[in-house]
């Protein structure tokens, strides 16, 4: 061993000295092991020129030909606030999809966008913001309380639903290569971060460790297994400990027991929080000092720039504390090429055919599709039958908005189709079709389009809400609640039109809801005789609306959240606690189950082989067939029930499988669900632990069906 050792260090020293007579430094010799060009690096930077280099604007380094980069950068459902590119359905549409392997596709499609637009976008382009590699994007937070604004920008609120999603999102974004990133992706925001949005600088989360373990932490711990790039700290405390000077989240959950070597970035101007609304510290010099050594690598702000030489000169802080503080952006660097000859890059040759094409529009129109939910199909009127219906009126405030597609944290497109566009092309020029606002979202007395919908053989209306009104602090501008949601209803103009439209017209209404979170749709589904959720959509959602509506494609879209009756059945929004929230704690009743999701057919689930316990995992297989009348695709979902003990929850989804079947195909489908994935966390011992006793496992379309159900006991 200390024989190749030895022999690794002369190759290595041989290697840097063979650069360095060609005037080459070894930091830019990408034959060296990345580590080596990372320390090479870090002994040509002066300390100025370190401490320069810790915030988000990272400064040119002139003399070592090393020019300025932006590290902010969105890519949530598409290259975000970058100039054209794809805008795929926003994450909480997508995590309805039940698709990872689309959604790997999706993100793949974001990256090829994003490196086209790094390749011929002028030599400035890592300087301006937004137009870099490096994409703080996923959000996998959980969406525990529907009050929350942002909740549309994560995968929802199951822990496995969102990890297995966040995961096929990161591993499209960043490729396979464990040498060469194609960009990176960041995991945010770390964590139990979800509202309320007008205290999210201030508020402290207070979880026991099973809240923390199982449900907050669950889908970063994937995340960071499955090798992504980055990870965000968040603005608020959790249990006392601001999340971006905090030692049991960064040093030892994050690095010392998950072994993150990654890295970690804060959100922004976080750590001014840390003194100036916490007021877990004096000062700026004091929480950059804290900030280094808790392990975070990357400011988006500009205290670490500002302060971290003062916490030098205070003895509060080593040279060799801020060399392993640089040495994750430094590597991340290198894995993305920026020290490499571009033309070398196997990402070199992606140009502007490689954004907003025909394929990745056809990704756009396939998500979009499969994300919409059908809620509603009385008497099965969905799919129209365009001969049967050949006067259309389009209504509402949203059948035109562009809002309505796009979502938060969005590109921008010259193609966007909205649902006058696609329902438009759908039914062609031998249709007569008609269009008209109808209403507002405040006037609950003026309304239009009635009398030429009760002209019409059938009403499409598309209502429900923007981003402005649900989304980020200050972006949200409209919301009534600090970006949050007050209630779950419907704007009020929506709710009284639609009852004017059912009192004005004696043909069929078909409601389109538009909406980033759980809506009560209570208050109009007796007036209209199908509802289809979709979300916001993207810039194909016109067309995959009406590939629905026209039965070129079934719904197969299936709810990321729990839609609840009332505000009144949860906790209060502030408390973290678990204990009656989403689908896992809540026992009530609810509108619509985690899960739910109708289809244009139907299936027949039977055993293939039950379950199995065996040393490692547990495997089951079923067969599924499509009895109905239309193609479609199935999305399976397996839930775990637990043994009666304290504090466990009601149920899991621990597994799920989206299968096409043609009408009457049937197929079989295999699951394995780790043993692993049964422990629980165990309070006294601090430790997970694989509880003895019986396993429900469920086997259905939605978290209250339950096709097939059988058991395994662990002894």
């Amino acid at each position: 061993m200390l024989y190749r050792l030895f022999i690794c260090t002369i190759f290595i020293s041989a290697s840097i000295y063979s650069v360095a007579q060609n005037n080459t430094p070894a930091f830019r010799n990408a034959s060296l092991p990345i580590d080596a060009r990372v320390n090479n690096l870090l002994t040509q930077l002066t300390l100025e020129e370190k401490i320069s280099l810790l915030g988000y604007r990272s400064k040119a380094v002139e003399r070592l030909g090393i020019p300025a980069y932006n590290w902010w950068n969105e890519a949530l459902h598409g290259v975000a606030r970058a100039g054209d590119a794809t805008v795929f359905p926003q994450a909480i549409g997508m995590a309805a999809s039940f698709n990872n392997d689309l959604l790997y596709e999706c993100a793949a499609a974001i990256s090829t966008e994003a490196r086209a637009k790094y390749n011929i976008a002028p030599k400035q382009n890592g300087s301006l913001q937004y137009m870099g590699l490096t994409f703080w994007s996923p959000n996998v937070n959980i969406f525990r309380d529907p009050r929350w604004g942002r909740g549309q920008e994560t995968y929802g609120e199951d822990p496995f639903l969102t990890a297995t999603m966040g995961t096929a999102f990161v591993q499209g974004i960043q490729g396979h290569d464990s040498l060469h990133l194609k960009a990176a992706a960041c995991a945010k925001h770390f964590a139990v971060h979800s509202g309320p949005e007008s205290l999210r600088h201030a508020f402290n989360a207070i979880v026991s460790n099973t809240d923390l373990r199982e449900t907050y932490l669950y889908a970063f711990k994937k995340l960071v297994d499955a090798g992504v790039a980055s990870v965000m700290c968040a603005y608020n405390r959790v249990n006392d400990e601001p999340c971006c000077t905090g030692n049991t989240l960064l040093r030892s959950i994050l690095r010392n027991e998950w072994g993150f070597k990654g890295q970690l970035v804060t959100d922004c101007w976080a750590l001014e929080d840390v003194y100036a609304t916490h007021k877990a510290l004096p000062d700026a010099v004091a929480v950059a000092a804290a900030a280094i050594k808790a392990g975070v690598n990357m400011d988006c702000s500009n205290i670490l720039q500002d302060d971290v030489m003062n916490a030098v000169k205070q003895n509060r802080l080593t040279v060799k504390e801020i060399d392993s503080s640089l040495a994750p952006t430094l590597r991340t660097e290198m894995k993305l090429g920026f020290f490499d000859d571009a033309k070398s890059s196997v990402y070199a040759g992606y140009g502007a055919d490689s954004v907003s094409n025909d394929y990745h529009r056809l990704l756009a129109r396939k998500m979009a599709a499969q994300s919409m939910v059908l809620l509603k199909n009385d008497n099965s009127i969905l799919p129209l039958d365009k001969t049967k219906y050949p006067q259309l009126m389009i209504v509402g405030p949203n059948a035109a908005s562009l809002d309505a597609l796009l979502g938060n944290y969005h590109g921008v497109t010259g193609r966007a189709v909205t649902f006058v566009d696609g329902i438009v092309h759908a039914v062609g020029p031998g249709a007569r079709v008609e269009y008209d606002m109808g209403c507002d979202y405040k006037d609950t007395t003026k309304f239009g389009g009635i009398w030429a919908a009760s002209n019409a053989d059938i009403t499409i209306a598309v209502i429900g809400l923007t981003p402005v009104y649900e989304g980020e602090e200050g972006d949200a501008f409209l919301s009534d609640n600090g970006a949050d949601k007050k209630n779950l209803s419907l704007p009020a103009a929506h709710i009284a039109y639609i009852k004017a439209l059912r009192k004005g017209t004696k043909t069929p209404i078909i409601a389109v809801i538009n909406s980033g979170s759980a809506i009560d749709v209570s208050s109009i589904a007796d007036y209209v005789d199908a509802i289809i959720l979709a979300w916001y959509p993207g810039e194909e959602g016109g067309n995959a609306l009406a590939d629905i509506l026209f039965g070129k494609v079934s719904p197969s879209g299936h709810l990321p959240v729990t839609f609840y009756n009332s505000f009144d059945d949860l906790p209060d929004y502030s408390s973290y606690a678990m204990k009656g929230r989403t689908y896992r704690y809540f026992n009530g009743r609810v509108q619509y189950p985690f899960g739910f999701g109708l289809s244009y057919t139907s299936f027949d689930y039977a055993w293939a082989g039950k379950p199995v316990m065996g040393k490692d995992s547990v495997t089951f297989s079923v067969k599924i067939k499509n009895t109905g009348k239309y193609n479609a695709d199935e999305a399976t979902q397996v839930y775990i029930g637990y043994p009666e003990l304290p504090g466990m929850p009601l149920k899991e989804l621990k597994a799920f499988k989206r299968v096409p079947l043609a009408v009457n195909e049937e197929k079989t489908i295999s699951f394995s669900i780790a043993v692993s994935e049964l422990k629980k966390w165990d309070e006294a011992n601090n430790a997970w632990n694989l509880n003895k006793g019986s396993y429900i496992i469920t086997v259905g379309e939605n978290a209250d069906d339950a096709k097939l159900t059988s058991s395994v006991t662990i002894k």
